[in-house]
């Protein structure tokens, strides 16, 4: 991080980095996130040793999904598929997870899930837009299990309402998890372990900050530079003043499972 750079180069360093796909590796020194403890990636690798049929919905790039694979290398899954809904990432996971056997099926993140029923032991997901339960629940099979990361309320919300300013709780509330666990035990699924951590984020500088928020787009869903170049250059001077932006990420982890039908 150079402070003697100008709003303008970092602001243009910012809309010029790729967004494509869930690396975040461009991030390294100018921002950070602490992860949660639970190692969502490292876990979802081990649940796959003991699956036949896995689907990762919305995966986004594919980067977790591949990470978690190579977890499994030894024991792999019988049969392996995805979906993405944005094409750019449609094809960056195309390309990733080819190598794997992955079959990646472009679907819209508010669609029916094009596989039959009880198509697959295990349904991982790592931030889904929105978890569609009747979905995830017709696709597994009796005794499947999802295993998910979602994000939680509020989140980013400090940089969120810089931009946009203080939020109803339509919005603010929204992804709260025990009304998520009520529309999964609504659609048939038994919650086996739910669990939520608030998290530091910090903000070096303000190319970080549009990076960002061009990369993960439900934050601020109309931004652009231009419309938001008095709240850039106010966050870039309160930066450049009092040091890094603070604001915390909130995570649930959700481990859910279909259950058997009972015998009459």
């Amino acid at each position: 991080m150079d402070n003697s750079r100008s709003f303008e180069a970092l602001v243009a360093e910012g809309v010029a980095v790729p967004t494509e796909g869930w690396d975040f590796s461009w991030f390294e020194g100018r921002a950070t996130e602490a992860r949660p403890s639970w190692e969502y990636a490292r876990t979802a690798g081990d649940r796959l040793t003991w699956a036949n049929t896995v689907l990762d919905v919305q995966t986004g790039g594919g980067e977790v999904f591949d990470f978690a694979l190579s977890r499994a290398a030894a024991q792999p899954p019988m049969l392996a598929a995805a979906t993405e809904g944005w094409p750019p990432n449609v094809a960056q996971a195309t390309a990733l997870l080819r190598s794997r056997g992955v079959v990646v099926v472009a679907a819209p993140a508010d669609a029916p899930l094009p596989f039959a029923d009880a198509a697959f032991d295990l349904v991982l997901s790592r931030h889904p837009v929105r978890a569609n339960w009747p979905e995830i629940a017709r696709v597994l099979r009796p005794g499947g299990t999802y295993f998910a990361q979602h994000v939680g309320p509020r989140s980013a919300f400090e940089l969120v309402e810089h931009f946009l300013g203080p939020q109803p709780e339509a919005v603010s509330g929204a992804r709260d998890p025990e009304r998520e666990r009520a529309d999964a035990e609504a659609a048939g699924l038994e919650i086996v372990a739910l669990r939520a951590e608030r998290l530091r984020m910090e903000f070096y500088d303000i190319a970080a900050v549009v990076h960002f928020l061009r990369k993960v787009i439900w934050m601020v869903p109309d931004f652009t530079v231009e419309a938001y170049e008095p709240e850039l250059r106010a966050l870039h001077e309160r930066i450049e003043a009092t040091g890094p932006f603070v604001a915390h990420s909130t995570r649930h982890l959700f481990d859910a499972r279909k259950p058997h039908a009972r015998r009459t």
